[in-house]
């Protein structure tokens, strides 16, 4: 069986960072950035891309759907 890899996509800009998606990665891929939007919040990034699995937990509990999976046979 061909291993998965994922990939998220976040939008920056609209991403408020209330961090329900870090609290939802099984694999604790996501992080707040360091740097800020243009509103003023820390936005989701992925802080060990080299762990994602693309189950798209992250991008379900979004409440701004901010985020977008990809996903890839390695």
């Amino acid at each position: 069986m061909a291993k998965v890899r994922g990939s998220i996509v976040v939008d920056v800009e609209k991403c408020k960072g209330c961090e329900l998606c870090a609290v939802a990665c099984p694999k604790d891929v996501i992080q707040l950035a360091h740097e800020v939007n243009g509103k003023g919040y820390h936005y989701a990034s992925m802080a060990k891309p080299e762990d994602c699995i693309g189950c798209a937990s992250c991008a379900l509990v979004c409440p701004d759907s901010c985020i977008t999976v990809y996903r890839a046979k390695a």
